[in-house]
């Protein structure tokens, strides 16, 4: 009977995998992307005005802003210095830029939200391209995004930055991130007009600034912790469009040297991205554990040609789905066989999410606690 019943979870779990290679909107694509062209005419981009919200950013504002720096001139930056323990502010008056002074963080806001809706209030320009302390764009970067947003009549332009590989954790948890990003948002749905999903990559995203305003800024969102894809949903649903895609173009140099820090970044929203739905994380848990452990782990156990068929055809659903994800960026196949254990890291971290929730802490971030209401 234990057999019978490992093996129905086996096949249902190779089943889930073929499942995900062949949808028709291609979640496990990579085909969605956009990479700087340093050739195109910079002149326009002084529509554009860059809005950085910056709390403790010493160890990266000067990266990202010698990268702007690059990108033409007459491009106005703005930085919010959002209460800094730090230098940053310090280190960003090196470079000509417009620098706010943050006010006291107003109850129901979100830190980067109430940053960004003070620097807001500054801006004239056609265009505002949001952008994290620690997003370091290539030449032509900004000039590549206008000519997107502008040729294709898009509101929204959003593209999910490379993440730093240097080190192994990063290299082992990065690129499977991005991918279960985009099983939960398919970025050819989230781009489609008629789809209800909508995605965002917070750390880059080029908005009209009239958009912003007729969907009520940020103010519309302010307790977002999932701010990037609140925001797209909210343009998506007045009727605007957006775009999301990937980019060696936009990096992150952001550096995960330990486990910690990505369990708690991942482990601050994971919970959200349920809708703090018990059902959903049962659900999710039930998922995971059927495509990482059940389907390679269970073929084991079935009669010998079974349990064969069984691992050869869940192996290869999950190097088919992994292989665009890898050779985006760059990274060994091999990186697949790890795929049960990388799955099981991201569970754990997911229900690190719950019970953190449970105790009525909604996220702890740059030394900033946010509760929840009971």
């Amino acid at each position: 009977m234990f057999e019978i019943f490992t093996v129905g979870f086996a096949c249902f779990g190779a089943l889930l995998w073929w499942i995900i290679v062949l949808l028709p909107w291609k979640p496990t694509s990579t085909k969605e992307y956009l990479e700087s062209n340093p050739r195109l005419n910079s002149e326009q981009i002084s529509n554009v005005t860059v809005l950085i919200p910056a709390r403790n950013e010493s160890a990266s504002i000067e990266r990202t802003l010698q990268a702007l720096s690059t990108q033409g001139k007459n491009l106005p930056i703005i930085i919010v210095d959002d209460q800094s323990e730090d230098d940053t502010s310090e280190k960003a008056k090196n470079f000509p830029v417009t620098i706010i002074s943050g006010t006291t963080l107003p109850t129901g806001w979100s830190g980067k939200l109430w940053a960004l809706e003070q620097g807001l209030a500054h801006i004239k320009t056609s265009y505002v391209l949001l952008l994290d302390a620690d997003i370091e764009l290539d030449n032509g970067m900004v000039a590549t995004l206008l000519q997107k947003a502008e040729h294709e009549q898009l509101a929204f332009v959003s593209l999910m930055a490379e993440p730093n590989m240097d080190s192994f954790i990063e290299r082992l948890l990065m690129p499977a991130f991005v991918f279960f990003f985009k099983l939960l948002y398919p970025f050819k749905l989230s781009n489609t007009p008629q789809s209800k999903i909508a995605a965002a990559a917070g750390g880059c995203i080029l908005v009209k600034r009239e958009a912003l305003h007729q969907i009520g800024a940020f103010n519309c969102l302010r307790n977002a912790l999932i701010d990037d894809c609140t925001l797209a949903n909210r343009g998506k649903q007045a009727g605007f469009l957006t775009w999301t895609g990937l980019s060696h173009s936009v990096k992150s140099h952001r550096e995960y040297q330990t486990l910690m820090p990505i369990w708690d970044m991942v482990a601050r929203t994971a919970y959200t991205q349920l809708n703090y739905s018990i059902f959903w994380l049962l659900v999710c848990t039930l998922l995971m554990i059927s495509l990482f452990w059940f389907a390679p782990v269970g073929s084991f156990l079935a009669e010998e040609w079974l349990g064969v068929m069984i691992g050869l055809f869940t192996w290869l659903a999950m190097l088919v789905a992994y292989i665009p994800t890898l050779q985006f960026y760059r990274r060994s196949l091999l990186w697949v066989v790890a795929l049960p254990f990388i799955g099981s890291l991201f569970l754990l971290m997911t229900w690190t999410s719950a019970l953190k929730y449970w105790r009525g802490e909604r996220a702890l971030w740059k030394n900033r606690r946010y509760e929840i209401s009971l």
